[in-house]
């Protein structure tokens, strides 16, 4: 019983639980917050949804972190420690991702350094720029220069496909044409210069086909 004692005056003489209570719930909520923006605004062309349901809980674990190591130096030690052994391999695809990713680990670490205030200030300042941001790109509608089309039709003529593209990219190569018994499966390297244009080729090869199937897929790294 001493040593329970002992030890829970010593918990609270290095970190106040109401405090901690506090930044979790203000972190948590925050975090919730970004994921809503994050999945109306983003503009990854990955599953958004699936990828923000790790905010909460990367900015709640950070905090946790901070939170212990801020406490003894014993502790950040050990700690810094067992992390360096650590590697975590996940590929991002975008990023957009990355940065999200920044925001919510550094929303865990104003939330642990116990600065609830400066985390709700904090993100009353950002997000709108991003909102900003997100506006501005929206209204250039610019998607990419690059991009992957697949395009799988019932025509039996690959030309026919090909002719609906041309007329609105500056770039078409055909990378693969799979003939099959109800069609065509092609698929293209090309440019694509905004959502306008992307609309027209729909417009244009459904006009052709109107079950075509189409698939478009941003390729910013591709060397055309």
């Amino acid at each position: 019983m001493l040593e329970f004692e002992k030890y829970l005056n010593d918990f609270n003489s290095t970190i106040n639980v109401w405090s901690f209570i506090l930044n979790l719930v203000i972190v948590t909520l925050i975090a919730i917050l970004i994921k809503i923006f994050y999945i109306k605004y983003g503009r990854a062309i990955s599953d958004r949804r699936k990828f923000s349901n790790n905010f909460i809980p990367l900015a709640i674990g950070t905090l946790l972190i901070i939170t212990v190591i801020k406490s003894s130096i014993a502790l950040s030690l050990g700690l810094v420690g067992a992390l360096s052994i650590v590697r975590f391999r996940s590929a991002i695809k975008d990023p957009e991702e990355l940065t999200m990713l920044f925001l919510v680990i550094g929303l865990g670490l104003i939330g642990g350094a116990d600065k609830p205030v400066l985390a709700v200030v904090s993100f009353a300042l950002i997000l709108p720029l991003l909102y900003l941001n997100a506006y501005i790109s929206k209204n250039k509608g610019v998607v990419t220069n690059k991009a992957f089309l697949n395009i799988n039709t019932s025509l039996n003529d690959i030309t026919d496909i090909t002719v609906a593209i041309e007329p609105h990219v500056s770039y078409l190569e055909i990378k693969r044409v799979d003939s099959t018994p109800n069609g065509i499966n092609a698929s293209y390297y090309c440019t694509v210069d905004n959502h306008a244009v992307l609309q027209k080729i729909i417009n244009d090869v459904k006009s052709k086909d109107e079950k075509a199937l189409i698939s478009f897929v941003e390729q910013p790294d591709l060397l055309l």
